[in-house]
Parts: C-alpha cells; structure tokens; sequence
C-alpha cells in the first residue's frame, strides 16, 4: 500500500497566525501555491490559508473600507482569516483512503503530521499527478485503436 509520505511535498511553505493577509499573497504567487499551512512560534499547526481564503478576505467588508484592499490586507492577520482547527492526515495513512477524504469532503489539501508535527502537505494537484502517470501506463499497455462498433481510433485519441 501507497502511503502518504511517498507523495506529500515535505516541509511545505509556512507562516505564523500574526503574518499579514499580504504575506500569504505574496507567498503564493512567488511559489505558485494554493495552501499555506499556519504554525505557531513553537512549530504547532493552528491554522490553513487557501487562496480561496485570501480571495474571500480581499473581497470582504473588512477590506473595502475606505483605502481599499491594497492599503488594509498589510495590517489583516491570517488568524482573522484562516481555517482553524485544520483536519490533518497522518504521514502513513493510505494514498487511497487519503484521496476519498479528499474528494468526499470537497477539500484541496491535508496537512501532514508525523508525532504530532507538520512535516508535509498533500494536495489534491498530488492526485491528479498520479492520475495522469496512470492513464498513461493504462495507455501505453492498451491496442492504439480499437475495432468495434462505438469505438474510437487514433484521430479522436489527440491531447487535449
């Protein structure tokens, strides 16, 4: 059995609860992310921030105030904004079981623990990475065109 720590990106990008709404869209685009786990000053996980979570905040009452969103997200504290407390995964729990959790509670990422602390970040991109590498061993082991009525041949097969 495939286990989480075989696919989850070790020592994910992080930033503490005092870090500014700014910080975690900075964060994001430089490394193309859409997760940041929030950890306390002694490396406990409090917190996650999503990109939907910093869109959500841009957009919000708290924001459009007078200056607007540019001049007030360096003062919001990703505690006003993160999700708290977070559901984690354990580093040895089954890629499968992981992925259903995923998909059944409509979730983008679990924060990985291994003893209690967070050693890595398993995303829903993880899974659709593993998808693809398995349609195309599928692919590779399967006839180039198929000869029966409603099958397709090779001209409906391109890359979308």
């Amino acid at each position: 059995m495939l286990s989480v720590s075989e696919l989850m990106t070790r020592e994910p990008y992080t930033l503490g609860p005092d870090d500014t709404l700014a910080d975690a869209r900075k964060l994001m685009a430089e490394h193309h992310i859409r997760h940041i786990p929030i950890v306390s000053g002694d490396g406990n996980l409090v917190g996650l921030v999503s990109q939907r979570d910093v869109l959500a905040a841009e957009d919000s009452t708290v924001l459009n105030a007078e200056g607007g969103a540019d001049s007030k997200d360096a003062y919001v504290a990703l505690s006003a904004i993160m999700t708290s407390p977070v559901q984690t995964v354990d580093e040895h729990a089954g890629l499968r079981g992981t992925a259903l959790h995923l998909q059944k509670n409509k979730m983008g990422c679990l924060p990985v623990i291994k003893e209690g602390r967070l050693v890595g970040i398993i995303t829903d991109s993880d899974f659709v990475a593993i998808a693809i590498t398995l349609m195309e061993q599928l692919e590779a082991s399967e006839p180039d065109e198929y000869d029966f009525d409603g099958g397709f041949d090779e001209e409906f097969d391109e890359e979308i």
